[in-house]
C-alpha cells in the first residue's frame, strides 16, 4: 500500500531531564564529528602522516566548524524588520540585526540557530591555521589548506548527511506542500498539509557527495591533484542546495518575494570556487607520491614543536 503522505510527530529530544534534554539534532552534530575524524584518521594513516594530525584535526576543524555555523546564522539570517526604519549616515534601513547591534549574543548558543555556509567558512579558516601552525611542520609532506579540505571535505559528506537528519528529527528547514506521496506533515511546527521533506533531499545529495569523493580518492589518483575533491565537493553541495532552495520554505521574513533567498547567494561563490578549484586542478602537474619517512627524519620534525 502506497501512503498519500507521511504524518512526522517524532520528538526531538531523545532523553528528557528537566525542562531540556539531549536532543537527536545534537546527537548528529557529535556523531558526524566523530565519523568525519575516523575517515580522516584512516585517510592519514594511509599516506604515513604524522599520529598526531588526526587528532590537531579533529580539535581546530570542530572549533571553526561549530563557531562558523554559530556566527553564520547570526550575521546571514537574523534579520527582522522593526515598526521604524532606522538611519544611518543617511541611509534608511528596514531590518536590523541585534547581534550585530550586541554581538556578545551571539554567545546565547542555547537560543539555536546554526548555519552550513558559516561552518564552511569557519572550517576553511581552520584549516588555514591549522596548515600553518600544526601541518606546516612537517615540511616533507607539501600540505596546505586545501590539501586538507580535499581530505576533509569526504568525512564532511557524512557529517552534512547526519545534521540533515537532525533538522528532520527538528522539525525544521523543510519544502513548501507537494501533493507527492512521501510528502511529510510537521505537525510539531504546526503544518496540516504534506510539504516537501527538503531534508531527506539534502541527505541524499550529502551521500552522493561522499560516494563520489571518497571513490575518486580510493581509486584514482584525485588526491594528488590538489583541489579537484574540493571543488567536486562544492560543485555538488552547493550546487544542488541552489537547486533545492527554490522548493524550500524561506527561513526568515526578509527573504519573503525575492527572486533568490539567503541561502542560494551564499551558494554561488562555493559553486564558482569549486569549478575553479576543478579547472585549476587540472592544470598543474600531480603530486608527488610521499614515501613513509626513516624514524630518525621523523624524530627530527617531532622535536621542531
Amino acid at each position: 500500500m502506497i501512503l498519500d503522505f507521511i504524518t512526522w510527530d517524532v520528538d526531538p529530544i531523545l532523553i528528557h531531564f528537566g525542562d531540556g534534554g539531549i536532543r537527536w539534532y545534537g546527537l548528529c552534530w557529535a556523531l558526524g564529528i566523530y565519523i568525519c575524524w575516523i575517515m580522516n584518521e584512516r585517510m592519514y594513516k594511509h599516506e604515513n602522516c604524522p599520529a598526531e594530525w588526526p587528532d590537531q584535526l579533529f580539535f581546530w576543524i570542530t572549533a571553526g566548524a561549530i563557531l562558523g555555523a554559530r556566527i553564520g546564522h547570526c550575521l546571514f539570517y537574523e534579520w527582522h524588520q522593526y515598526g521604524e526604519p532606522w538611519h544611518l549616515f543617511g541611509w534608511e534601513f528596514t531590518y536590523r540585526n541585534p547581534y550585530i547591534e550586541h554581538p556578545i549574543w551571539i554567545l546565547k548558543i542555547w537560543e539555536g540557530g546554526l548555519a552550513s555556509h558559516g561552518g564552511t567558512i569557519g572550517i576553511i579558516i581552520a584549516a588555514i591555521l591549522l596548515n600553518k601552525y600544526k601541518f606546516s611542520r612537517y615540511p616533507q609532506f607539501g600540505t596546505s589548506w586545501i590539501w586538507i579540505l580535499d581530505r576533509l571535505c569526504i568525512g564532511v559528506g557524512v557529517a552534512g548527511c547526519l545534521i540533515r537528519l537532525g533538522n528532520l528529527f527538528n522539525s525544521e528547514i523543510y519544502g513548501g506542500p507537494t501533493d507527492l506521496p512521501w510528502g511529510f506533515i510537521f505537525v510539531r511546527d504546526g503544518q496540516t498539509v504534506p510539504c516537501h521533506p527538503t531534508q531527506i533531499y539534502e541527505m541524499l545529495y550529502c551521500l552522493a557527495a561522499l560516494g563520489i569523493t571518497w571513490s575518486m580518492y580510493w581509486y584514482t589518483e584525485a588526491r594528488r591533484r590538489e583541489g579537484l575533491l574540493l571543488g567536486v565537493f562544492f560543485v555538488i553541495i552547493f550546487g544542488v542546495r541552489f537547486l533545492l532552495e527554490f522548493i524550500k520554505n524561506d527561513q526568515e521574513a526578509f527573504e519573503a518575494g525575492h527572486v533568490l533567498n539567503m541561502g542560494q547567494w551564499l551558494s554561488i561563490p562555493f559553486i564558482v570556487l569549486g569549478l575553479f578549484l576543478i579547472i585549476r586542478a587540472y592544470r598543474r602537474p600531480l603530486s608527488p607520491v610521499v614515501e613513509k619517512q626513516p624514524k630518525s627524519l621523523d624524530k627530527k620534525y617531532q622535536d621542531v614543536k
